[in-house]
């Protein structure tokens, strides 16, 4: 703990005026600037652009600086350019404005940090399909067409439509994230526990029409990182609702995720990719041991070390593979965005917010953003 604490004091203040999505020689880089080369769904409306903010409140949180505070709102006011530009914007922001406006709503009950967010949550609620029951991933794309498109990643956007409803009263958001978490439970999460990536349904009449591997090594395989967001997103849900069955799936991905930890608990980008290249991620780690830490707070005594020790052995390893140095801005250094992208094994800021928010939560002193 005093290591994250003694980072991010050094790091917040180099930063404090980015929006960070990945490191280049050691520095942040900063999304919130305007690059002309970017697309309309690139630069300020970047779909990680919320995480720094989360690293902020997760600091203040935890050590009462308002330094911290004052850094996250930064980050908040930028992405009012967002709803600006609107063409950006698509499933992921519950990861733009969970970790910014609500977290900010949450501590200072600013009005403005609550319109930011029931705006988000009114947009996300919108993208939802009835025939299908799903919440439809990205937008247009030049893959051709993705009307049909949902994707596990979006279980851990769906508690802002939790949260729009705790603080509305109004129960249709919290439907619609029901009737996806469902629909993804059915379609996306398999027998054995694995999960597909991206499932394409009948955009008018409802029903599967194929799966996709996404950002995994190929269709039916087992991209890593997607399997974390299913078990994290599955136990939040679980969280928020109470429904049995969330509990259920969340332990079946995590049975299977615990089943295929490598022994040096270094986690691969898919499950089942070839040998070589031996590709890694650990943002996908990360987000397995905060999801794995959340189980074990919601199942009996006789379980508990199963989930938590499998948590703990991926954040030592995590912790090992860390840069706690002033030669670069970021914690975790070995994450790959996807398995057939031209980069893997360089930081994204996704890994430092997760990273943190495991530590926080085995501190037992968490502050619940999802």
């Amino acid at each position: 703990m005093n290591k994250v604490k003694l980072k991010m004091e050094r790091v917040s203040e180099k930063s404090r005026d980015k929006i960070p999505y990945t490191t280049l020689q050691g520095v942040h880089d900063d999304r919130s600037v305007h690059n002309p080369s970017n697309t309309v769904a690139d630069g300020i409306n970047w779909w990680t652009n919320g995480y720094w903010a989360g690293m902020m409140w997760l600091m203040y949180h935890e050590t009462g600086d308002d330094k911290y505070k004052d850094i996250a709102a930064v980050s908040e006011k930028k992405l009012d350019q967002c709803f600006a530009d609107y063409y950006g914007l698509h499933h992921d922001v519950g990861f733009m404005w969970l970790p910014t406006s609500v977290a900010s709503y949450k501590v200072t009950k600013n009005a403005e940090s609550r319109k930011r967010a029931l705006h988000a949550a009114n947009l996300l609620a919108g993208r939802f399909n009835l025939a299908g029951g799903y919440i439809r991933a990205w937008n247009d794309l030049d893959e051709g067409d993705t009307r049909g498109w949902a994707i596990i990643d979006c279980m851990l956007n769906i508690p802002l439509l939790y949260w729009a409803s705790e603080e509305t009263g109004d129960p249709r958001f919290a439907q619609i994230a029901v009737k996806h978490a469902d629909t993804t439970m059915q379609a996306f999460v398999r027998r054995d526990g694995s999960v597909n990536h991206i499932v394409e349904f009948d955009p008018a009449n409802g029903g599967v029409i194929r799966t996709y591997g996404g950002q995994g090594y190929e269709e039916g395989s087992s991209w890593t990182r997607g399997q974390a967001w299913g078990l994290y997103g599955f136990i939040m849900s679980y969280r928020h609702t109470g429904k049995r069955e969330y509990l259920d799936t969340a332990k079946r991905i995590a049975h299977y995720f615990i089943a295929n930890i490598p022994e040096d608990g270094i986690i691969p980008v898919d499950f089942r990719q070839p040998p070589e290249p031996k590709l890694e991620d650990d943002t996908a780690a990360a987000i397995a041991a905060c999801g794995l830490i959340e189980i074990a707070k919601s199942v009996g005594a006789y379980e508990q070390e199963l989930y938590l020790k499998s948590a703990i052995k991926l954040l030592k390893t995590l912790d090992l593979r860390c840069d706690w140095t002033d030669r670069t801005d970021a914690l975790v250094q070995y994450g790959s965005a996807s398995y057939h992208a031209q980069h893997h094994h360089h930081p994204i800021i996704y890994g430092d917010f997760y990273f943190m928010e495991a530590i926080f939560k085995l501190k037992r002193h968490d502050f619940y953003l999802w």
